[in-house]
């Protein structure tokens, strides 16, 4: 089945020098680009991250710190990257919790503007995950009948996950699928939009669901003392929550979005 594409759609994926988004580096990124024509480009970029490359996580991806000595750095990069990403809906596997995360904090400390708000999100993962719970390799085993030998390569993941992507749409057509509230629909379809909804586990404000939606559309805090308390009436009964969140460990992207929240009328950059 062809993907049904409004839009050019790009499969990403990252290598990194470990797995925290506010202190760690990417060491490389591939992208896959399939346009409406069903015209496929990808490009890969090896990055010098700045810092050193664990050796445990060289053991994982293959990438070491001389290996990438002579590369540019991410913001070095950064425009041609974001010029290649151009006006695509986004997908990949994980991407949610990590991988988008990660690229637009480095895009933030790049200083180049990556728009998310106008693109379709499609985590891969977490469609599979309510149909199939595997991981790339055995959701690849699983659809395509054979094994993926090349696991914790970019270039490699990012062809794998389109192709189980398209897989997916063939083999779930006609499935219905029951939510944890009893739900019944039949929501893989082939649809960047209903994709996008039904690949998220909840209606995020930030990137790393530390701030969510509920149901009538008011942001509320999912980590801390005021973890599932509404932000606004945090921020109405203790105002220097903000200056704590401020001054601690987030993403930047986080911390932007939670400006806005608590200040609505100020123009923020995302």
């Amino acid at each position: 089945m062809k993907l049904n594409l409004k839009r050019p759609i790009a499969f990403f994926d990252l290598e990194t020098t470990g797995l925290n988004i506010t202190h760690d580096r990417i060491v490389e990124v591939s992208v896959l680009r399939i346009n409406v024509n069903g015209e496929e480009e990808q490009r890969t970029w090896r990055i010098n991250p700045g810092i050193p490359i664990p050796p445990e996580t060289t053991a994982i991806h293959g990438i070491s710190d001389a290996d990438v000595a002579n590369e540019k750095t991410f913001k070095q990069a950064a425009p041609e990257i974001s010029r290649f990403f151009g006006n695509c809906d986004l997908a990949g596997y994980n991407i949610l919790k990590f991988d988008l995360p990660m690229l637009v904090e480095e895009f933030i400390r790049a200083g180049v503007n990556f728009d998310l708000k106008d693109r379709q999100l499609i985590d891969v993962m977490n469609i599979f995950m309510k149909m199939e719970p595997r991981t790339l390799r055995g959701a690849y085993r699983f659809f395509m009948n054979k094994d993926f030998d090349n696991a914790h390569s970019a270039n490699a993941d990012t062809f794998a996950t389109y192709e189980v992507l398209m897989a997916m749409l063939d083999r779930y057509k006609d499935t219905e699928y029951t939510d944890y509230k009893g739900v019944t629909s039949k929501p893989v379809v082939n649809d960047m939009s209903e994709l996008a909804h039904f690949s998220s586990h909840h209606q995020n404000a930030d990137l790393m669901g530390q701030i969510v939606y509920d149901e009538q559309g008011k942001a509320v805090f999912k980590f801390g003392k005021h973890k599932d308390e509404r932000v606004e009436d945090v921020f109405r009964k203790e105002p220097q929550y903000y200056d704590w969140i401020m001054r601690s460990d987030f993403p930047e992207y986080t911390k932007r979005v939670v400006t806005k929240l608590r200040y609505p009328d100020r123009n923020i950059s995302f």
